[in-house]
């Protein structure tokens, strides 16, 4: 049996690890792409990742390359193409930078990949991936954003250092679009089972939830860029459950056709991912105030994608 094939288009500090992390657990071989520019950094990392696996004990063809025919067949497509954030930058701020990129992979994807499940990293995220979708024409159950997996597991992180427990005792939702308006949802978050509410106090989860909601622009002021460890191993995590058909329910931006009581717009909601991509949007009951902050999420993504429709 053939290997499978994984491309990540942006050689930065996300595709970087993200070709680390599917190189590491033999998801398949790896094609590192960016622009001609930057083809030396792509081809650099490509190579230093191989010397590793042979340090380290795995085996996956890396390549980098700043031609897209090198895509051809893949079974995945990670993006990452675009500007990062910047202290003092919203991700709303890098919409008429990054549309213009977006509307280019997409082509070359559509062109090249035209099988492939794709998974879009990209900031602003609701509108990135809405582009990726429309430009492609693929079906939703191919296009899919890395948002709520992020959100979910700073959520997770916060939860279990306040509560002096492992992260792997945490369970952990965040529906919305990713960014200010997202929805960490105290109804479905658990510490062994024991619902949050029973452990900690309602200051201290209002406290938690304020710094999910701004979890990136956190380490963007303090690194000066955005965060890449977190966000790509959220979508490692997409891309395996595809690709070993585990089935998995994770957090991630899906386009929507009447779930939730929207349509027409991606927004962040529990989707299980399978052999064929979105196999099932999860719908779960949410509280008034839930829906609330939920409706307002869906208005700031609408807001965004009318935007990026006049740019």
């Amino acid at each position: 049996m053939a290997r499978k094939k994984i491309a990540l288009v942006g050689a930065g500090n996300i595709g970087g690890e993200l070709a680390m992390l599917a190189a590491k657990r033999e998801l398949g071989d790896v094609v590192l792409l960016d622009i001609p520019a930057k083809e030396g950094v792509a081809k650099g990392k490509a190579l230093d990742i191989m010397q590793a696996g042979a340090l380290d004990g795995f085996d996956a063809k890396v390549t980098g390359t700043s031609d897209y025919k090198q895509i051809k067949g893949a079974d995945v497509v990670i993006v990452t193409a675009g500007i990062p954030r910047k202290p003092g930058m919203s991700r709303d701020d890098l919409l008429s930078i990054n549309l213009g990129i977006m509307r280019s992979v997409a082509q070359n994807i559509k062109k090249n990949a035209p099988k492939a499940l794709v998974i879009v990293i990209s900031n602003p995220l609701d509108a990135m991936v809405y582009e990726m979708k429309k430009v492609t024409g693929f079906p939703r159950e191919r296009v899919l954003g890395m948002a709520g997996a992020l959100d979910s597991a700073r959520f997770q992180c916060f939860i279990a250092e306040a509560a002096g427990v492992s992260v792997k005792a945490v369970n952990t939702l965040v529906l919305g679009g990713h960014g200010d308006t997202m929805v960490p949802c105290l109804s479905y978050c658990t510490v062994g089972g024991i619902p949050v509410t029973q452990l900690l106090d309602k200051r201290t989860l209002s406290s938690i939830i304020k710094r999910t909601r701004f979890g990136g622009g956190e380490i963007v002021e303090l690194m000066g860029t955005s965060a890449y460890y977190a966000p790509a191993a959220g979508a490692i995590s997409m891309a395996e459950s595809y690709l070993k058909d585990q089935k998995r329910v994770i957090a991630c931006a899906a386009y929507l056709e009447g779930e939730y009581g929207y349509k027409g717009i991606y927004l962040g909601v529990p989707v299980k991912i399978g052999a064929k991509g979105l196999e099932e949007v999860v719908q779960v009951k949410l509280s008034a105030d839930e829906k609330k902050m939920l409706k307002s999420s869906a208005n700031a993504v609408k807001e965004l994608i009318k935007a990026g429709a006049k740019l």
